[in-house]
C-alpha cells in the first residue's frame, strides 16, 4: 500500500482540516510544505497537480492527486464512524461541508489569512469591515444550532465538525470575538476531547508514525 502524500501549508485551516482526520483515522502519510506566501502553489510542478494553485492536495498514489479539503475530507471518512452510513444523516454532512465553502470560510478564513497570516490588516481595512456582518451571521446560524445539539449531525462527532471547527476555532485571528458565542465555544472544548486531536501548528501524531518532509 503506498504512503499518502499531503501538500499542505501548516497555518492554512483547509490544509489542517486533512491532517486533523488522518490523525483520528490513523493513517500514515508523508507532509510535504508548500509555502503559499512564496509563491510556491504557482510553479509549473504544482500547477501539474492542481491548476487552481491551491492547498491542499492529496495524492493517492503516484500521479493521482485529489484537491478541494472538504472532498478530500469525504473520500478520507469513506467506511469510518467520522462519516455517517444513514442517507439523510451523510445529506446533512454535506450540507454543512457546503455552507462552510459558501457561508463560512470565505469570511472568517480570509480575515484570518489577511490580518494573522499577511500580517496586513490595515491594508485591507475596508475589505474586512465587508466581511464582518457575513462572517457573524455565519457563526450565528452555528451557534443557533449548537444550542440544541451537541455536534452538527446525528449528536455525534463527524466531518461535519472538523470542517467548521478548522477555521472557526481561530476566528478570533481574523478579528472575529467569539465570546459572543457561548454554544460555539463549549462545542470547540468538546471537539479537542476528541480522540487523537492535534492542534492546528502540530505536524506529528505521537500515536503514530507520519514522516515529515518539510524542508528549512
Amino acid at each position: 500500500m503506498e504512503i499518502l502524500r499531503l501538500y499542505d501549508f501548516l497555518p492554512s485551516g483547509n490544509g489542517y482540516k486533512i491532517r486533523l482526520l488522518l490523525a483520528q483515522i490513523g493513517i500514515p502519510y508523508e507532509r510535504i510544505e508548500i509555502n503559499i506566501l512564496k509563491g510556491e502553489t504557482r510553479t509549473p510542478e504544482f500547477l501539474s497537480k492542481n491548476p487552481h494553485g491551491k492547498i491542499p492536495i492529496l495524492e493517492i498514489e503516484i500521479g493521482k492527486y485529489l484537491t478541494e479539503s472538504n472532498a478530500i475530507l469525504l473520500y478520507l471518512s469513506e467506511g469510518t464512524e467520522y462519516l455517517p452510513y444513514d442517507r439523510f444523516l451523510r445529506a446533512q454532512v454535506f450540507q454543512w461541508l457546503f455552507f462552510e465553502q459558501n457561508s463560512h470560510e470565505p469570511f472568517i478564513a480570509t480575515s484570518r489569512f489577511w490580518i494573522s497570516i499577511l500580517g496586513k490588516a490595515s491594508e485591507y481595512t475596508e475589505a474586512l469591515e465587508q466581511k464582518r456582518e457575513p462572517g457573524y451571521a455565519a457563526l450565528k446560524v452555528m451557534e443557533n444550532h449548537l444550542t440544541n445539539h451537541n455536534f452538527f449531525v446525528g449528536e455525534r462527532y463527524t466531518i461535519a465538525d472538523i470542517c467548521l471547527f478548522a477555521y472557526t476555532h481561530v476566528a478570533d485571528e481574523g478579528g472575529f470575538d467569539l465570546t459572543r458565542f457561548p454554544a460555539i465555544q463549549a462545542w470547540i472544548e468538546r471537539v479537542k476531547t476528541q480522540p487523537r486531536y492535534m492542534p492546528i501548528t502540530q505536524i506529528v501524531n505521537d500515536d503514530f508514525w507520519v514522516p515529515d518532509l518539510v524542508e528549512d
